[in-house]
């Protein structure tokens, strides 16, 4: 079973990756991959990180969903 501190942690680093990879490809790249390749990265990114970390906390990824689901006792 884990502890509270590696659900807070796979949670920060599955927005960190998100973030990077999907606004990274987005910044760095868009205007050479279009529409799909953001897409493609930031999907791809969202589904690696569900299969890796949804056993440890979840995978809610978005802070708002982890907040919301904190605040009404779901998470």
């Amino acid at each position: 079973m884990c502890s509270n501190l590696s659900k807070y942690f796979a949670e920060f680093i599955g927005t960190l990756l998100l973030i990077v990879m999907g606004v990274g490809a987005a910044v760095l790249a868009g205007s050479s991959i279009g529409f799909l390749g953001v897409s493609l990265a930031l999907g791809l990114t969202l589904m690696l990180l569900a299969y890796t970390l949804g056993p440890v906390s979840g995978c809610h990824i978005n802070p708002a969903v982890t907040l919301g689901l904190c605040f009404s006792g779901k998470f």
